[in-house]
């Protein structure tokens, strides 16, 4: 997986310096994926549709949300995306040594699928495309694997900030971009439990949750610390940073077992701030 993952970040590079590789990258990329997927086996596929008895965690965020001077119109055509995405992965057991795989269980949005146009967001741009707005359920299905036993392995982040906060929940660049298929959203059962994620929608929120057949003796909080905002002096660029750590608790006792820092992020602000909103000058 991880020799995968370094060659699509190569071609990924090299399409940039070279733009009319793009398309031809894409496609390396995408049979990258397929080929991991196949020699890759222990991917999670199967569908339950009894809850498991104990709930690990849970989470719920909007649907319909004024996103800058976006198109309202994208915002309703991704609660359809949303909808129909939902359904491939609602009730999927991710048992022990099983790997989750949000374009596996997902595929390919396609209109013939009944995929319609919503927003994607592409180098700091908003575009138009079949099944555009799936991003807002792997920002779920990340947040919520964040409160779990289940590890990471593999999510990307959104390299800009696009939009002004618009009734923000979670900590800035706690999200999960996906691109079908090699930006991918994934996660591992490293523990001896089964897990299960069931994920719905509405009429006004997407709601998530991920149950277990064994109660989870440890729970799990995410902190934001260092946000601020950056001005360069000599490009009068803005930028985001930010640093998320991670807590775990003994439910038993209430006392932290550990703290450990997930990751900093800094990226490049693509809106005017307001004149209140503190900023500090860097060289």
């Amino acid at each position: 997986m991880l020799v995968v993952y370094r060659h699509t970040l190569f071609f990924m590079k090299l399409s940039r310096r070279f733009p009319f590789l793009h398309s031809a990258s894409i496609w390396r990329y995408r049979t990258l994926r397929w080929f991991q997927w196949v020699i890759f086996r222990r991917l999670a596929t199967e569908h339950r549709s009894q809850a498991l008895p104990y709930k690990v965690t849970s989470h719920e965020s909007v649907l319909l949300r004024k996103l800058g001077d976006a198109d309202m119109r994208l915002q309703h055509n991704k609660v359809t995306n949303l909808k129909i995405a939902s359904k491939k992965i609602d009730g999927v057991l991710i048992r022990p040594g099983e790997t989750f795989s949000f374009w596996r269980l997902v595929g390919w949005p396609t209109a013939r699928k009944g995929y319609v146009t919503g927003m994607l967001l592409s180098n700091g741009t908003v575009k138009e495309g079949i099944g555009g707005g799936l991003c807002q359920s792997a920002n779920l299905l990340y947040w919520m694997a964040l409160h779990s036993p289940l590890v990471v392995r593999e999510r990307h982040r959104h390299s800009y900030d696009i939009f002004p906060d618009s009734g923000r929940v979670l900590p800035f660049g706690t999200g999960a971009a996906v691109y079908y298929n090699y930006v991918d959203l994934q996660f591992y059962n490293p523990t001896d439990s089964t897990f299960q994620i069931n994920i719905g929608v509405n009429e006004t929120h997407l709601h998530g949750e991920i149950r277990s057949d064994n109660m989870a003796p440890i729970s799990y909080k995410i902190l934001e610390r260092d946000h601020r905002f950056l001005r360069s002096k000599k490009t009068g660029k803005v930028f985001r940073e930010n640093a998320i750590f991670r807590q775990s608790f003994d439910k038993r006792t209430g006392n932290m077992l550990s703290e450990e820092l997930l990751y900093r992020n800094h990226c490049e602000t693509l809106y005017p701030l307001p004149a209140s909103m503190p900023v500090v000058d860097i060289a």
